[in-house]
């Protein structure tokens, strides 16, 4: 009995002792991501043009009338820590935009890759930059996007699984 628990003392030893006792390199007030190496985007390549089976709606505000969707046979997590999707915008009048863009989690950017064309094709987005998206609009589909879905609690998802499970229930997995 004094040996069971013993055991179940021991991971609370280790976690008051600090990261050191695992990992005599770790110092004080670093993380397990190794933030000395730059950050690198991977290359992203155009996907295949959205099927409306694969849409799936998602709540932006009441404010607008558009109707928001994703098509989740585009959804990708890159080893970037990019979330990169299809976002498709209708309009009450039955026009599309759509778009082929990234979510970065943290600094909170977008970059649009590439537009839909009416014929099914895609063009590539030759200006494409990284972009803040707009917190405190109500309109902002980035924000929607970012708060319920694929950044929840500012934590960038780590599957598509797990952005279209987000997407589905209508909102983020987080901690809270």
């Amino acid at each position: 009995m004094k040996i069971f628990l013993l055991l179940l003392l021991v991971p609370f030893a280790v976690q008051a002792a600090g990261p050191h006792v695992l990992n005599p390199s770790f110092e004080q007030g670093s993380s397990f991501i190794d933030d000395s190496k730059p950050w690198e985007e991977l290359v992203a390549s155009l996907p295949a043009y959205p099927k409306n089976e694969n849409l799936v709606t998602f709540n932006v505000s009441s404010a607008t009338s558009n109707t928001f969707m994703i098509d989740t046979a585009s959804i990708s997590v890159g080893n970037d820590q990019v979330v990169r999707y299809t976002v498709v915008i209708e309009s009450p009048r039955g026009a599309r935009t759509i778009n082929f863009e990234g979510m970065r989690c943290d600094p909170s950017e977008y970059k649009i890759y590439g537009f839909g064309q009416s014929d099914g094709k895609w063009t590539e987005n030759k200006r494409a930059k990284w972009e803040p998206f707009k917190q405190r609009s109500l309109l902002s589909y980035h924000k929607a996007l970012f708060e319920d879905h694929f950044c929840p609690d500012g934590i960038t998802i780590r599957t598509a699984k797990e952005g279209i499970r987000n997407l589905k229930r209508g909102g983020g997995g987080g901690l809270f």
